[in-house]
């Protein structure tokens, strides 16, 4: 575990040890874990520039006003986007390319319990946002990634450390008891990363689980056994959940923090860490590999998720999913 006043330490020294003018761009910014680090983003940083995607408005100007309370040098944005729709991905990607010619941070939270609706594509939503929408942005903005001059990195908020047995004839888990959908999932956007991140070595990225946090996930589940849960997690919320400052405090650390480094190019890392010399154990069970699969108190992967993960490799599952979800990409956008 890193304990939370080592990680708020870290946090702290974003003003002096990072570059002022820090580019971030958070996907699902408008509530919950987004939210939170977008405000700690404003709280650390010296005149950063930050994009908030997302649907409600109404909830943007909110966050981006208290933004610019906590920061006024910084400049905040709205980006108004259904990004469940892959073509409105791309086109967020092309706005921020008119805007940018770099990007620090790519800060992904999206996420439904809708588990049997279908998006505009025809896709499965909570499927096409955990892996077709989030790997479309990195897709798009990796160019941007690795223009930066300092820091580079891609954090998606997930089921890290949960990844498990993956069943490619039900790849979307439809039907599926929500753990195993979860620890299948967690597995499939683990997988897709490295996938990426050997094309982008340069660029460090960081899959992650947030434990218990108030957010607006749940507002959209289904079926009985999903509303038994929120409601005996509404009982127990104040017990189990990690506080909304301990979450933007670890979120906003995992975004800027050495310990997470690319593969390559140690001055693209993000900051130092005091007391450890070296970095994260990644998805392959070596430290700093690039990939990073972390718990809420920002410990990586077991070696039996690593075990897991390398089955996947090994036996042609890893290659398989990349083949299912940028065929998708292919057949709804006509490229990948």
């Amino acid at each position: 575990m890193i304990p939370l006043p080592e990680v708020t330490a870290s946090n702290k020294r974003i003003a002096v040890s990072l570059p002022s003018g820090l580019v971030a761009v958070f996907v699902g910014g408008t509530s919950g874990i987004g939210e939170y680090t977008f405000l700690k983003l404003a709280t650390y940083a010296v005149k950063p520039r930050a994009y908030i995607v997302g649907r409600s408005r109404e909830d943007a100007d909110r966050i981006i006003g208290e933004g610019k309370r906590m920061n006024s040098g910084g400049r905040f944005e709205f980006i108004q986007a259904d990004v469940s729709i892959l073509k409105n991905v791309d086109d967020v990607c092309r706005v921020l390319k008119e805007k940018e010619e770099a990007i620090n941070i790519l800060f992904m939270s999206t996420g439904s319990m809708a588990f049997k609706k279908k998006t505009a594509d025809g896709l499965n939503l909570p499927f096409c946002l955990y892996q077709h929408s989030r790997t479309r942005f990195v897709l798009g903005l990796l160019p941007l990634l690795q223009r930066a001059t300092s820091l580079r990195r891609v954090v998606s908020v997930g089921a890290a450390t949960l990844e498990g047995v993956i069943d490619l004839a039900n790849i979307t888990g439809e039907g599926f008891p929500l753990n195993q959908w979860r620890d299948q999932g967690a597995a499939i956007h683990t997988l897709l990363l490295e996938h990426v991140a050997r094309e982008a070595p340069d660029v460090g990225f960081v899959h992650d689980v947030p434990g218990v946090v108030k957010s607006k996930i749940t507002r959209d589940a289904e079926g009985f056994g999903m509303r038994l849960l929120i409601a005996v997690t509404g009982v127990l919320g104040p017990l189990i959940r990690t506080p909304v400052e301990e979450t933007g405090e670890r979120h906003l650390f995992l975004a800027t923090s050495a310990l997470f480094p690319p593969a390559k190019d140690a001055a693209h890392a993000g900051l130092s860490f005091d007391g450890r010399l070296d970095a994260a154990r990644g998805t392959d069970g070596k430290l700093g590999s690039g990939v990073y699969s972390v718990d809420n108190k920002g410990e990586s992967a077991s070696t039996r998720v690593e075990e897991i993960l390398a089955t996947h490799r090994k036996d042609g599952t890893a290659d398989k999913v990349w083949e299912i979800v940028s065929g998708d990409f292919k057949k709804i956008l006509g490229s990948v």
